[in-house]
């Protein structure tokens, strides 16, 4: 077995390992509107959320090939995958893809265990990004494509993550507001239990919608290692097993249920009502759906927000706990550097190292870091008991045990 085999198949397991914290990550963005309402059971709607999101990862390929080709330069003046060019300068291409999986998975736990909604989208890419820099410097990232057109991380990354949530939260603001107007002689209590059904079907359409979105990131990053050891030569084809194992691991990561994340999108945003969920859910579904067929790889996470947001000033005399708003933002402003920065520093730490001694360093952090943060999160734990609890403005909950008078900080 070469070293340079284990090496691609470390990438391949943190890759899946990426894939299942952006399904407990992400698992929020579709159920927690439903969660917080009472239209669906906690366990119900993560279940429901891990089989849709399995599906729709196979519905479409245009994301994953966006971040096969739109991140890194991996293609020669042909057009053909040229991973060699790299290999002339001292520079593997797999350790550069190994090193940005580990900035995005670290910046994913972090903000999971502080139960900040940020972008699992923006980590992977702000990761590989650093550690492209670090490697190959500025040009080694392709910014803007071809020139013929605005593509690249600019086009496919960077100008849908500024206007995804906005036309998100313009949608779900317009449909709360003609749902309240249409239903005003409507008795609340069968106004809630009517739209409790509808919130069911749009939190479905969005997790389909994550499903043929996220999945595909991940396949994309493997798509690419792959083509830097001569394991696939196209750049305009997945191959079905990669896609089989990243619908997989997103769905076992759904699963789980990122009950932090959940709490803080249902509870901490708005004091949010059937209606104005279902108009949320609907915008946000309608916004990942349109963009996964342009193959733009926005933040599931930044629609999201912006959709239970608009839905709060939809809403006359609605809550909106703006403060919390703010904090989720700074989260998404320093994500993409942050994760970069992580990606930058293990490419720097494999390449010293060099070889398989160096990926096999990057792995252990990466190992050592999520353990870490997984055991910091078992002191003030989040589960389907207690993710509805009162929000009193604190990111966290009470632990098994405690009062709702005794939140800790996550």
């Amino acid at each position: 077995m070469s070293a340079e085999f284990v090496i691609l198949a470390l990438v391949v397991v943190t890759a899946l390992g990426f894939d299942f914290t952006n399904g407990f990550h992400d698992t929020g963005n579709a159920m927690a509107t439903s969660i917080a309402t009472g239209a669906l059971k906690p366990k119900v709607a993560v279940g429901l959320s891990a089989v849709l999101n399995l599906v729709g990862a196979f519905l479409s390929v245009e994301v994953a090939l966006t971040v096969t080709n739109a991140v890194i330069k991996v293609q020669g003046a042909d057009g053909a995958p040229k991973p060699e060019f790299l290999a002339d300068q001292g520079v593997p291409l797999l350790l550069i893809v190994l090193a940005g999986l580990v900035g995005g998975i670290v910046w994913n736990m972090a903000t999971w265990l502080l139960g900040l909604p940020s972008s699992s989208s923006h980590a992977l890419f702000g990761g590989l990004i650093g550690a492209a820099i670090a490697a190959l410097g500025f040009g080694g990232v392709n910014w803007v494509g071809d020139g013929s057109k605005l593509d690249g991380v600019v086009g496919k990354v960077i100008l849908p993550a500024l206007f995804s949530p906005v036309v998100a939260g313009v949608v779900a603001g317009i449909g709360t507001w003609l749902i309240f107007r249409i239903t005003a002689g409507v008795a609340q209590r069968f106004r809630e239990t009517g739209f409790r059904w509808g919130q069911i079907g749009s939190a479905s359409l969005v997790s389909l919608a994550h499903g043929t979105n996220d999945a595909q990131k991940t396949m994309g990053v493997i798509t690419l290692a792959l083509i830097a050891s001569g394991h696939w030569q196209s750049t305009t084809g997945i191959p079905f097993w990669v896609k089989l194992a990243c619908a997989l691991a997103i769905a076992a990561g759904t699963y789980i249920g990122g009950w932090r994340v959940i709490r803080t999108l249902g509870k901490g945003l708005v004091e949010i009502s059937s209606p104005q969920g279902m108009a949320a859910e609907s915008a946000s579904a309608a916004t990942i759906l349109a963009s996964s067929h342009l193959g733009f790889a926005l933040s599931t996470t930044h629609v999201a927000t912006g959709a239970i947001l608009g839905s709060g000033v939809g809403r006359r005399g609605a809550t909106v706990r703006w403060g919390v708003a703010g904090r989720m933002v700074i989260a998404w402003l320093i994500t993409l550097p942050s994760a970069a920065a992580v990606g930058a520093v293990m490419w720097w730490i494999g390449h010293l190292l060099g070889g398989l001694a160096g990926s096999l360093v990057v792995f252990g952090i990466l190992v050592v870091s999520a353990a870490g943060m997984y055991l910091r999160s078992r002191k003030t734990a989040v589960h389907a008991g207690n993710v509805n609890n009162e929000w009193d403005g604190k990111v966290g909950i009470p632990a098994t045990g405690e009062t709702s008078k005794e939140l800790t900080r996550a």
